[in-house]
């Protein structure tokens, strides 16, 4: 059974299933992987800067939150959450190469 031979309000129900779902995992994996790069990169002490990225991230989930719903599809909606995901993460991993943690 695909999802095109499903009743409109299914469909509904799974694209917005499919947003919550980027909302909570997408928002968090995005938000987490800014607080760690924001830990490292803040030129601040190390304790200053952690707590200062773990505060901002708290922004960076509400917004991520925000940009899901908002967006024109699931589908984008999708993609906005994995494309800063993948550059945060290469980031992250070039921090770590680069020995700046």
């Amino acid at each position: 059974m695909s999802i095109l031979s499903l009743s409109s309000a299914a469909r509904h129900r799974w694209r917005v299933a499919s947003r919550a779902l980027a909302a909570v995992v997408g928002g968090y994996g995005v938000a987490a992987l800014s607080a760690a790069v924001l830990a490292v990169a803040l030129p601040l002490p190390r304790a200053d800067a952690t707590l200062t990225g773990t505060m901002l991230s708290f922004l960076v989930f509400a917004c991520a939150v925000i940009w899901v719903f908002a967006a024109r599809t699931a589908t984008r909606a999708w993609v906005g959450l994995l494309l800063p995901s993948a550059a945060l993460g290469l980031a992250v991993w070039l921090q770590r190469l680069l020995g700046a943690a």
